[in-house]
């Protein structure tokens, strides 16, 4: 089957289980039921956009098939800004700052972290991408820590809220939100639309591309921007979401078999889109609220991890 087929029928599945999702067990006021719906559904086509196209473009800069951009703290960075307005505000952080505010200064802490990581690292030609990891890593661990930490010395009541930060909900009704991050996102997708054809060159790796005459360090800054502003998309809208990235991009590897990013990028945020849209349907109507998505997700994608990292090790051998 060609890619082009695969991509025609996982746009009818989409589709499909949009409509499935919107139209099951219509019962009341309907204009009020598809309104949190289409609300809800317009939430996890972003979020489902984001992470994964956010995910093919941080493998394609690693050259590592089982790395997210988790793995670079954005969300350990997101949790402990969010720990530090509860912790310095109290309960009545989110009257004092609206979620809009808190948006943009999410969004605008993330860009500074991924600039300055940049500076860290490649200001010196010797240092390459394991560096980044490496710091990238124990950044993540120590904001992480930092906000584990803040969290016993706060009250519990306090931590409900920080709690709503934490795990993934697509219950989060601001439309005023939703508009701001469809409009950061359409933004990145268009600067990441100029950028494809030397995302093409780049999956060669670090010296070919500089070979074929590719401004490898001003390509690699302006990559992580704008994975840092999808990162803060998905994140400030619904949480973290740590294996969707994983998932979906490896099965749109194993399923493709191209290198051309143009197609790799439509198609992996066409199945998480696919993901979310049908596990959200699932939670809400099979097992009736009795887990989250982002559990499924996580279960199913921590398995396939493990898998990947089992193949890896038999190939090596």
């Amino acid at each position: 089957m060609k890619n082009r087929t695969k991509l025609i029928v996982l746009t009818c599945f989409l589709i499909c289980t949009i409509l499935l999702f919107l139209g099951y067990d219509l019962k009341g006021n309907l204009e009020y039921i598809l309104s949190r719906r289409f609300i809800r559904l317009a939430t996890m086509i972003l979020v489902g956009t984001s992470v994964g196209i956010s995910a093919i473009i941080f493998q394609t800069i690693t050259g590592n098939r089982i790395l997210t951009p988790s793995i670079m703290g954005y969300e350990s960075i997101f949790i402990l800004f969010q720990t530090l307005i509860v912790f310095f505000l109290g309960d009545s952080a989110l009257q004092t700052i609206s979620q809009e505010k808190n948006f943009f200064f999410a969004v605008t802490l993330m860009l500074l972290f991924s600039l300055i990581m940049y500076l860290l690292v490649f200001h010196n030609q010797q240092r390459n991408m394991f560096h980044l990891l490496l710091i990238g890593m124990v950044m993540g661990a120590l904001f992480q820590s930092l906000s584990q930490f803040m969290h016993i010395l706060i009250d519990p009541n306090e931590f409900s809220v920080i709690q709503n930060f934490m795990f993934v909900s697509f219950s989060k009704m601001n439309t005023k939100l939703l508009g701001i991050a469809a409009v950061t996102l359409l933004i990145a997708l268009i600067y990441l639309w100029r950028l494809m054809p030397y995302l093409d060159v780049l999956k060669l790796g670090r010296d070919q591309a500089i070979n074929l005459g590719i401004h490898y360090n001003r390509l690699i800054k302006q990559l992580l921007l704008l994975i840092s502003l999808m990162v803060s998309v998905s994140t400030a809208l619904v949480g973290p979401i740590t294996f969707l990235g994983i998932l979906v991009s490896n099965i749109t590897y194993e399923l493709l078999k191209t290198h051309k990013h143009r197609t790799m990028l439509v198609f992996c945020a066409m199945l998480s889109c696919l993901c979310l849209v049908l596990g959200q349907f699932l939670i809400e109507h099979v097992l009736k609220f009795s887990t989250t998505v982002s559990i499924v997700i996580n279960f199913i994608g921590a398995i396939y991890f493990m898998f990947l990292l089992w193949k890896a090790r038999k190939i090596i051998r």
